[in-house]
């Protein structure tokens, strides 16, 4: 997954889901948008189904201080290439 794809799939899901139209990938989520501890969760849930993976507890404690839509970004990322690692 490229961080295009990557990108593409968090705006469409901003798009559709919280119906937040051409956020900044670098809008402060929570003061700017309301994002909040129940968008957050879902968020995670089409990260796991994005990922086709269960985050572990460490995982989603780490997702606790995401604040902006690259950070989101960012976050994805580095988990699928850590789960690309551990599966070669």
């Amino acid at each position: 997954m490229t961080r295009e794809e990557i990108v593409t799939q968090v705006l469409c899901f901003f798009r559709e889901e919280f119906e937040i139209e051409n956020p900044g990938l670098d809008d402060n989520l929570r003061e700017k948008h309301g994002f909040d501890s129940i968008d957050a969760i879902e968020m995670l849930l089409k990260i796991e189904k994005m990922l086709a993976s269960e985050l572990s507890h460490e995982e989603k404690k780490r997702a606790m201080d995401i604040r902006t839509i690259n950070h989101i970004c960012d976050y994805i990322e580095s988990l699928a290439v850590a789960r690309a690692a551990s599966s070669e």
